[in-house]
């Protein structure tokens, strides 16, 4: 690859899905070879039901990851399986049963790298259902990560509220909205996140959203608006990456593509190239 720019001061990330059924050392061998520094990993990935991926294999996986030069970012696409769990449904004993399952998926996370962070979509899962109003549900979530808050902190993970546009649920839709759950339950385990693709209701330009609840924002998904990857569309990474630089962000830049039609290599490698290039911008 081209080392044409200086080396990117963001730390890049990727999630996993994009190679799932491929041998998990390969994929991490892979992706620090092209630069990136973070894997972060989608539960269902490692089995029909993650938490049954036993304590020698979490051991394993760890192992794997610190051996390759990564880090383990943390999860997200918490809920994909198992197929009946639901976090704001008016069911008392499936929500309690849902969270629960959150729970130990804390565990899942701390127990494959430290300091990570659980980003919370899982849009068909917290979305309302059985009568209840947005309201209602959102409700149930707010309850619901706040009894698991102490957990998370106790484990070193960091549960993020992430905003989902109405097109994909009607539970937190804008950064704003994400920001009050985190205020509403005011727990330093709580934070929320930002993702390029999925803050398509917000009404201002995104870097101007991004500085208003920076504060509170711990990691940033990175894609086009229509859920390729970075380069393939024309959002403007400039002005973001511009943002993160004036704010001074820390955390993971981590793609999270949804169309994976070309392979996850060559979407990996097309990837950092392209937002390196626009970092360099960014810095100009």
């Amino acid at each position: 690859m081209s080392h044409s720019f200086r080396p990117a001061p963001f730390r890049y990330a990727m999630c996993n899905e994009a190679f799932e059924g491929q041998p998990f050392a390969g994929v991490c061998k892979l992706l620090r070879s092209l630069g990136y520094e973070g894997i972060e990993i989608a539960p269902f990935t490692l089995a029909a039901d993650p938490l049954h991926v036993s304590p020698a294999q979490r051991a394993e996986y760890r192992r794997i990851i610190a051996e390759e030069g990564l880090v383990c970012v943390g999860l997200h696409w918490l809920l994909v399986t198992p197929k009946t769990i639901h976090v704001t449904t008016p069911d008392t004993k499936l929500r309690t049963e849902s969270w629960t399952y959150v729970r130990n998926l804390v565990d899942l996370c701390a127990d494959l790298g430290d300091n990570g962070v659980m980003v919370f979509g899982s849009p068909k899962q917290r979305s309302s259902t059985g009568g209840l109003t947005a309201a209602e549900a959102t409700k149930n979530f707010i309850d619901g990560m706040a009894s698991i808050a102490d957990h998370a902190a106790s484990r070193g993970v960091t549960l993020l509220m992430e905003a989902l546009p109405k097109s994909q649920s009607d539970v937190v839709t804008t950064l704003e909205a994400a920001a009050g759950v985190v205020h509403t339950i005011n727990h330093p385990a709580v934070r929320t996140m930002f993702d390029t693709h999925n803050a398509e209701d917000e009404t201002e330009p995104h870097a101007l959203v991004l500085e208003r609840w920076f504060d509170l924002i711990r990691h940033v998904h990175v894609n086009e608006m229509d859920g390729r990857h970075p380069g393939t569309g024309d959002y403007d990474f400039v002005s973001l990456f511009k943002a993160l630089k004036r704010l001074n962000y820390q955390g993971w830049v981590s793609l999270e593509a949804f169309d994976f039609e070309i392979g996850g290599e060559r979407i990996a490698s097309e990837t950092i190239e392209y937002l390196r290039r626009r970092e360099a911008e960014a810095s100009l």
